[in-house]
């Protein structure tokens, strides 16, 4: 059995968690992802996520992005779940909570891609408006 190294189990993560959202989700769960990163560096991990808790009661793609960082794995945080997950994260002492926040911007940029990679876009014509 090959072991992985610990960016190859984030990007099959990320792509497994991403081809798993429903289509319908996919434009709101693709901004949740987009904004993820630079709202981690911007306010900090704990924000970044109660920013996500706050929205996952009319947002499923909020609920859904809790979960799929949830289950990453992330050191510290293996046992919450989903909606868990950020008052996980406040209870963390600087270190497991400067390692978390280490972790989640990693992930953050392989959801994005995985996002970047599967979701479709309609392609724009060069008249705005218009389809191709």
């Amino acid at each position: 059995m090959t072991r992985l190294t610990r960016e190859q189990q984030r990007a099959l993560h990320a792509y497994e968690r991403v081809k798993r959202v429903p289509e319908k989700e996919r434009p709101d769960y693709e901004t949740q992802v987009n904004a993820l990163g630079s709202t981690v560096l911007r306010n900090g991990l704990a924000a970044a996520l109660a920013f996500l808790e706050r929205d996952q009661e009319k947002k499923a793609a909020a609920r859904q992005l809790l979960d799929d960082l949830a289950s990453a794995r992330i050191p510290g945080l293996q046992r919450a779940r989903g909606a868990e997950l950020p008052d996980a994260v406040r209870r963390l002492e600087l270190r497991g909570y400067m390692l978390a926040t280490r972790e989640v911007l990693q992930l953050a940029i392989w959801f994005r891609r995985a996002v970047q990679a599967t979701f479709k876009k309609k392609e724009q014509g060069h008249v705005a408006g218009v389809e191709s």
